[in-house]
């Protein structure tokens, strides 16, 4: 019996696959677990018209990470922070402050999305590091000055 998969089964296959088992594992665990479904034309039509779907949505969301990297190149963002003696600030610059500076100029960035490299406790020039696709990250210069 062909199925189509609903989710990652180990040993059997990937989520939208059409696989070939036998119809007693197909009857008696998959579909009704909630696995797989019997694949029938309009099951398999209905399943390629999905991923044609997914594949446009991702290609725009791609595409829109591309613009936002374009716009992004050679940022430089300025951050102001309370310093003690030595240069020292008061606690630490986070992705979350840098999220909010990026989306005071216009870049909405969750920050989630952000990776600093180094801990921030001190005033000077620092690199962010934002992932804003799969395949499109792009380095942000991070400038911590004195209030």
């Amino acid at each position: 019996m062909k199925v189509i998969l609903k989710q990652d089964v180990k040993s059997l296959g990937y989520k939208d696959d059409v696989v070939s088992v036998k119809n007693g594992y197909a009857n008696n665990f998959l579909i009704p677990k909630g696995m797989a479904m019997v694949a029938s034309e309009t099951n398999i039509k209905v399943l390629e018209e999905n991923l044609r779907q997914a594949a446009f949505k991702q290609e725009k969301i791609k595409q829109d990470a591309e613009a936002m990297a374009g716009k992004m190149n050679g940022l430089t963002v300025k951050i102001g922070a309370k310093a003690g003696a030595n240069d020292k600030i008061f606690g630490s610059i986070t992705s979350l402050q840098i999220s909010q500076v990026l989306k005071n100029e216009g870049f909405d960035v969750d920050r989630r999305k952000i990776v600093i490299d180094q801990d921030i406790k001190s005033l000077g020039s620092y690199t962010a590091t934002v992932n804003l696709h799969r395949e499109h990250s792009i380095q942000v210069n991070v400038e911590v000055v004195a209030e």
